[in-house]
Formats: C-alpha cells, structure tokens, sequence
C-alpha cells in the first residue's frame, strides 16, 4: 500500500524540523526541552515537572539546579545522608533557611523539594500576591517539613511524605506591608485574602505532585500540604 499524501506531508514536516535543529536553523527553548537541565529562573512549562522529577534520583543535577537562584534569593546547606529517627532515613537532602521569603525556621527538605518550593515561589506564589495586593509576600509561617510519620499517624497505614522530607506544610503567609494571610482565617470567602489563598492554592497544583489544603479535609484546615509525591493530586 503506498503512503498517503498526509503521511508524506507529515514525514517531511518531521524530516524538515530534524534538519532545522541540526543545523541550528531552530532551537527548542530551554524550558521546553527536556533534555536541557532544570533551571529555577525559566517559565514553568508541562516539562517542568518531568524535569523535576529526575532530580529525585540525582543530587548533583538538583544541587546545580539550585545554584540557578538569582544571587542572594536562596539560603540552603547539603545534608549528608543520615538516619535522624530510626526508620526513616534521609538522602538527597538539604536545610532551606531562606529562599525569595523569610521563614518563621529553616527547614530540612528534599533537595527536589526544595527546588519545587523555590519554582513556586517564583512563578506562582509571588505573581499571584503581586496581583491581588500588588505587594510580595516577605515571609511564610510552616509547621514543618520532617515527621517521621506515618499518614494521619495511623499505625496501619503507609508513610507520610513528611518521613522523607518530601513535603512542606504552609499556615500563613506576610506580606510587606505586614498584613498576614492566614489559612484556617482567611480560606473561606470572596475577599482579596481568600482570593489570593485560591490562586496560591492553584499555583501549586502547577508544581507540586500534591497540593491539599482546607477542601481535602479538616486535618488540613489550616494548612497546604505541598508534597513531591503523586500526580498532580490538587485538592
């Protein structure tokens, strides 16, 4: 059977395109490419995550990755590999002291996790807070990043992200003017905090393989849990 004219149109698209990249004559952008390292400063794309999700498995790539942070905007120190509590070692770790914001205390974070929270923070957080108060946020209240926990601290059940250090529960955040923005205050509502806390809410959801917050269950009212696990869990 011969090839149909839209078979050998598409075939010379695809020829042509391979030229065209081999000889330089067209570049996929960077942020696109997925072959092309993650870098902290580039637009979020459907590659980012794929990208994000190599760097579980590759220290060195995720460390260079965060030395992608515009000087001055990310605090952090590599961690050895180490057991804290017995039954829940960790590895590929570091201690984030402070990234485009101030935290109420540093925090012990998958270097992905990291690398997740800084991607956020750039692309979403700050333009979601820019938009409805037309100010930055200055500092985020956690509750913490490590337990070494089992999910809604059941005995039965499987272990909690929080056990590898792979998620990041955020109660409030502050804005430069000092205003604060609470979850368990702020969440119901159609003013401009409850507004700003949806878009925070979504933004995530961009990033994090699971985003949960006051519409998951009362556990999380009062708090997003942003975890590396999952498939875009966006609850």
């Amino acid at each position: 059977m011969k090839p149909s004219l839209a078979t050998l149109a598409l075939g010379g698209v695809v020829i042509a395109l391979g030229i065209a990249l081999d000889k330089g004559l067209w570049t996929i952008p960077r942020e696109w490419n997925p072959f092309q390292p993650l870098y902290l400063e580039d637009p979020l794309t459907p590659v980012t995550q794929w990208k994000l999700g190599r760097l579980a498995e590759d220290r060195q790539a995720c460390l260079a990755t965060l030395e992608t942070a515009r000087p001055g905007t990310l605090a952090y120190t590599p961690l050895e590999d180490h057991t804290p509590v017995a039954g829940c070692p960790l590895d590929n770790v570091v201690r984030v002291r402070r990234a485009g914001v101030d935290f109420n205390a540093s925090f012990v974070a998958s270097c992905p996790l990291a690398v997740a929270w800084t991607l956020f923070e750039r692309h979403r957080l700050q333009p979601a807070a820019r938009d409805v108060f037309g100010e930055p946020v200055a500092s985020v209240r956690h509750f913490g990043s490590f337990a070494c926990r089992n999910i809604y601290h059941r005995d039965n059940a499987r272990r909690s992200q929080h056990a590898t250090a792979e998620a990041l529960d955020v109660a409030a955040f502050r804005l430069a003017d000092g205003r604060r923005i609470v979850l368990l205050d702020d969440w119901e509502g159609d003013d401009s905090a409850a507004t700003f806390l949806r878009r925070v809410r979504d933004g995530a959801c961009d990033v994090f393989g699971t985003t949960l917050g006051p519409d998951y269950n009362a556990a999380h009212a009062n708090h997003f849990h942003l975890g590396m696990q999952g498939m875009s869990l966006c609850r």
